[in-house]
Formats: structure tokens, sequence, C-alpha cells
């Protein structure tokens, strides 16, 4: 005997109402691209439940990789068996002889298929106490147990489990349309695009680099970390905007005290045009609310005029530890803290304005049209599609 599925519980998503059909869906499609290097298995969904066929697939591998996937509250590797009372037996009792240093024992019983001749209650007696008869030293505690044998008579067969592995939760990446992240190469921009995704969100990602000032070290920093990403998505796009000139015309025509605000609405036009272009609903950023003078929400609402597109920022209430500490768990800290600097880093001007006004940063941007300069930039977007297998390039020429 041994265990031939993994039953994938999948929490909120059971929450959705007449779109839970959509939800669920997508969860497959993502179990089956993440799996797909493993013939033999099988995703399948039944009355509520996912499962993985296993077809003598060692299923520890499979855990890993779906330990990565949102969507996934919780798995446990599961044996299927026929709906007859002994056989439930016998596999109850395998599953509690592979639970190592087990003392004590409960057993939870749910019975699905309601033509099946014994009620919960009784199923979970009759199973505890063949297993108390066949083992030795071990006892049942209802309240505290080691381990849990959970014994779920459903249509199609009876499925037993003990170990519950625990998944990431949230909501399938594509269920919740996509965002256009704008990734700096620091520490927070990759924990705000691991977050959205979270929550169902596609991303995209954009990127400025201001060569010679940024080296191709900095551009690759970027790209290491959407690949990063991908391990929790599919295919991540990476636009790559050069935005030399523009910064360069913005530290030389606008006032010192402005230069960092008008340089994020520079970067939050441009976003807002490939948003329009990739047909993006939203933009995402790794702004935390008073980390840094752009990040005030004076000048928040001064970056934000100049888009009507919703800007996500899931990382608002966060101070630097917790952001730290996510970005060490999803494995993007040591990249992130590479030495190569980023444009935003490079020109920072001495004394920025940590309240601006609107009206005062419009008013400034009046004094020079940066409109050719944006343009040529959009022009010479380079794109890079990022997966977790292979890396392509090609250069677009799409806003004339």
């Amino acid at each position: 005997m041994n265990y031939d599925h993994i039953l994938i519980r999948y929490g909120e998503l059971a929450l959705k109402g007449k779109n839970k059909r959509i939800f669920l869906q997508q969860l497959q499609q993502h179990i089956q691209h993440k799996l797909k290097s493993f013939k033999q298995i099988k995703v399948t969904q039944t009355q509520g439940r996912m499962f993985i066929i296993l077809n003598g697939t060692d299923p520890e591998p499979i855990f890993d990789l779906c330990q990565k996937i949102f969507g996934i509250s919780s798995m446990s590797a599961a044996i299927k068996v026929e709906n007859e009372e002994e056989a439930i037996k016998e596999a109850s009792l395998y599953a509690l002889n592979q639970s190592t240093n087990a003392q004590t024992f409960k057993v939870v019983s749910r019975r699905v298929d309601k033509t099946f001749p014994i009620r919960s209650q009784p199923l979970n007696r009759i199973v505890g106490g063949h297993l108390l008869k066949n083992t030795t030293g071990i006892t049942v505690d209802v309240h505290n147990p080691d381990v849990e044998i959970n014994v779920e008579v459903r249509n199609e067969g009876t499925y037993i489990t003990s170990q519950v592995i625990k998944g990431l939760g949230g909501l399938p990446v594509g269920s919740s349309s996509k965002t256009l992240l704008m990734m700096s190469g620091g520490i927070d921009s990759p924990v705000a695009g691991y977050l959205a995704m979270k929550r169902g969100v596609e991303i995209e990602a954009i990127h400025f680099h201001s060569p010679p000032y940024t080296s191709d070290r900095a551009k690759q920093k970027v790209l290491d970390l959407t690949k990063k990403l991908t391990v929790y998505g599919k295919k991540i796009r990476v636009h790559l905007v050069p935005f030399t000139k523009l910064q360069q015309a913005i530290f030389k025509e606008i006032p010192d005290g402005y230069t960092m605000t008008v340089m994020r609405r520079m970067m939050m036009r441009i976003s807002e045009q490939v948003c329009h272009e990739r047909k993006i609903l939203s933009i995402t950023t790794g702004e935390s609310l008073g980390q840094v003078a752009s990040q005030t929400m004076e000048s928040m609402n001064a970056i934000n005029a100049v888009t009507n597109l919703p800007v996500l920022r899931p990382l608002i209430t966060m101070d630097k530890s917790e952001i730290i500490h996510i970005s060490e768990t999803i494995d993007t800290y040591d990249i992130s803290i590479r030495p190569y600097e980023d444009c935003c880093t490079i020109f920072t001007p001495k004394a920025p304005k940590t309240k601006p006004k609107r009206d005062r940063v419009a008013f400034a941007e009046e004094s020079y049209d940066f409109t050719p300069l944006m343009e040529e930039a959009l022009q010479n977007i380079e794109e890079v599609v990022i997966s977790d297998e292979e890396e392509e390039s090609s250069t677009r020429n799409q806003f004339l």
C-alpha cells in the first residue's frame, strides 16, 4: 500500500459563489503547468475537492512545487480505497504507521457519500478501535493529537490522509487580471510583486535604466529578481525603458527640490502608456508610507495626479523589517542588495521636497516640453520575457 493521491485544499476559493468554477480552472491550469515535467500525474476535480493522481510518482517533489502555487491553502498525501469498512481500516493503519514519532492520534471522518451505511461518529470509533488494537504505545487524544487521521468517504471512493502540508493560500495567479509592476531592483518592488501575485494578479514589470550612469549589471539584477517571481506564476514580460535623456533633462530643467517628484511622474506617465498598449488595468509599486521622500502622502498625491489608473501599493503599511523578512522568504533579498544602483539612487537630489504641492510640481514641469523625450523612450523600450525555464529578448518600436 502506498499514497497514490495528493489532496489539494483551496480554502478561500470555496467562498467564490458563482465565480468559483473560474477560479478553480485557473488553479488547476497552474498546477498542471508547474507539474508538466511529471508525465505520469493527472490533476482532477470532484465535488469540492482537487486531487493530483500520482500514478507511482514520488509525492515529495510534487509538494515542493505546489507549495509555491497561490490558491492552495494546504495539501495532504492520500490513499484512495473502496467505500468498504475493512479497506478503510487498513488504509488508516498504514497512514498512522507512516507518521513518525506519533504517540497520540485522533480519527476524523466525513461522510460525503450519504449512501455509505456507517455514519461519521460510528466510523470514527470503528477505525480508532482498529488502530488501537494493531499498534502499541499509541493512545487516543481528541484534543491535541500528534497525528489526525482523516477519513473522507466520497462517491468515487474513500480518501485517507494524515499529514497536512501548508500552502501559500491566496488566489491563483491570473484570476484577478494584470498589473504593471514598477521594478527598481531594490528590496521592496519584488516583494510588492509577490504580494500582488498572491491576490491572483498576473504581473508584467517595467524598469527604468540610465546608461552609462547605471550598468548592465543593474539591469541584469532586475531580470534575476523577475526570474525569482516566475516561480510563483508563469512568464513575466519585462519592459526596459531607456531613461537617460529624460532624466538628464529633468535634472537640468527642474528645480532641485522637485526633480524626484517630476521623475516619478514621468515614470508613471510612461508606465500608463505601456499599460494602455498591453491592456493592463493597474500599476503596482513597492512604496511604503513615509519610507523615503517620494513616499510621503503628499508625494504620492502629486505623483498619482498624472494617471487615471489604479496604483496598487501592497507594502503601504509595512515597515522595512517586515519587507526584508518577506524578501528573504522568497529568496530575492540577496539579489536586491547587490551593489549595482538604479537610476533613482544615482540621481537623488540633495534636498528633495517631502511635501510637494500638485500645482507647484505642474508649474515646474511647464517650463520644459518633455513630450519628445518621453516618446523617444517609449519607442526604444526593450522587452525581455522571463520564465522559470528560459529567457527571450526582443526590441519593440510600437509607440509612434
